[in-house]
């Protein structure tokens, strides 16, 4: 019963996000998305003509950012028999991979006290012999993230960024695009959990995503493929070019691919007009565009599984890939007008001490009201980010979206953009600009260029 009754989760909008369907929708059919939604209150940002936004893979700041001065991190948590478990440094290419489903997100949580982490699911020991005891509670060691911490702190560290959704990667890839999971703009389901890697409108029949309802139980399954508005679809209409970097097609971490009008499945394949010209399945072309000054005004790029830093599927090069894309674009004329947005899709079932708060505060104890999930690290990076700043600010990936909606003068979706945040505390635009001074790491942009291997894509989680 109790996992049922924290199972609060994904009613990321079932108690709010249900909410803002009824007060932001006029009607409209289910296609359609909200009608006549209400114009974004952010100001028009100066400078911003470019958006860059990075998706990494699976951390936590606790696991990830061990260490960094000024900000929220843990070097202990408690576990569920009140032992004080001390963190220990693993290498970022560690090949064994935590629960992160949403049962993990109710164990750890527990009711709000963060002591559940031990009961996140664990390594198996026969498969995965070199997996430690107290898995959970890790920290990668800092010499290994090093071009991390340098973005951190030359530029704004996000101490307060939550996952919108409280399960795994294809909801969050859902929120980081239209910021819902939700299959249709009235439906009060949303998809919480992705039993199998192959996702969206391209899977094979049979496939299905459990749903959660609004009083937070999975009890139904749907077919992955979902229709309702998206940021992209603001972006076309405002006439605003955007780009989606991405190692698959029809991967869990391909958000376009499970939005019916966006894909146009035929088969396996996407065919709707545009796709191909949006939807780029080569990442380290984002590197090609920058530097021949073709870069769309807002971009979406996603790892390959081997930079990805993905526990378990990365080969340690994450925070070089993220390093080569900064640096293509501070040592271009990109620099002076462009906001590059660093986040990771969702927490990998490492430990993490804070807590996520309710958004919707309906009075009664924790294990009720929408609440987010876990927090993930943000990195904002621009000449007008406030220099060596952490934010304290509750930021989630609505927060995102509601920064370009704002940046382009485009209206709210009406969904987890209309509630959260617009990130400007991170941002100062009466600043003198920061100069640019390249991020060092081990690996450049012609390592990327020239990579010839297989691109990896994510496993089920």
């Amino acid at each position: 019963m109790q996992a049922i009754r924290l199972s609060v989760a994904l009613v990321v909008l079932a108690a709010a996000a249900v909410l803002l369907l009824n007060l932001n929708s006029c009607g409209g059919s289910s296609n359609s998305g909200p009608v006549n939604p209400p114009p974004s209150t952010t100001p028009v940002a100066p400078h911003v003509q470019h958006v860059v936004l990075i998706i990494q893979e699976n951390r936590t700041p606790d696991n990830l950012f061990h260490g960094l001065p000024n900000a929220d991190i843990a070097s202990a948590g408690l576990d569920s028999n009140g032992q004080t478990i001390t963190l220990q440094p693993i290498r970022l290419a560690n090949k064994y991979d935590l629960g992160h489903r949403h049962v993990d997100f109710v164990n750890m949580y527990d009711n709000g006290k963060m002591d559940g982490a031990n009961k996140v699911r664990s390594c198996d020991p026969i498969t995965n012999p070199g997996c430690p005891p107290n898995s959970q509670f890790q920290y990668v060691n800092p010499s290994e993230v090093a071009p991390y911490f340098q973005l951190a702190e030359q530029y704004t560290f996000g101490d307060r960024m939550f996952q919108t959704n409280q399960g795994p990667s294809f909801p969050a890839h859902q929120f980081i695009i239209s910021g819902t999971s939700a299959p249709t703009a009235t439906s009060n389901l949303f998809a919480s959990e992705n039993p199998y890697i192959d996702r969206g409108c391209t899977a094979i029949p049979g496939a299905w995503v459990w749903m959660i309802d609004p009083s937070g139980v999975e009890s139904s399954k749907m077919y992955p493929c979902f229709e309702h508005q998206t940021l992209n679809d603001l972006l076309d209409k405002a006439g605003i070019s955007w780009k989606y970097y991405t190692p698959s097609a029809n991967s869990i971490w391909t958000g376009p691919n499970a939005i019916q009008h966006m894909c146009g499945a035929v088969g396996t394949q996407c065919q709707a007009p545009g796709w191909a010209q949006h939807v780029i399945t080569q990442p380290a072309q984002v590197l090609k565009d920058i530097s021949s000054g073709q870069l769309a005004a807002v971009s979406w790029v996603i790892p390959t599984g081997q930079a990805s830093d993905h526990p378990a599927t990365n080969d340690g090069s994450g925070p070089s890939w993220v390093a080569s894309i900064v640096n293509a674009i501070g040592n271009s004329s990109y620099w002076s007008n462009t906001v590059i947005i660093i986040t990771w899709d969702d927490w990998g079932g490492w430990y993490d001490h804070v807590p996520p708060p309710k958004v919707v505060n309906d009075g009664t104890s924790w294990g009720s009201g929408y609440v987010y999930g876990f927090r993930v690290p943000l990195l904002v990076v621009s000449p007008y980010a406030k220099a060596g700043y952490v934010s304290q600010v509750t930021h989630d990936f609505g927060s995102i979206l509601h920064f370009i909606e704002g940046s382009f003068g485009l209206p709210s979706l009406g969904y987890a953009d209309a509630r959260a945040d617009d990130l400007s505390d991170c941002f100062d635009f009466t600043q003198s600009p920061i100069p640019f001074h390249a991020i060092k790491a081990p690996l450049d942009a012609a390592h990327f260029l020239n990579d010839k291997s297989a691109p990896l894509d994510p496993d089920d989680e």
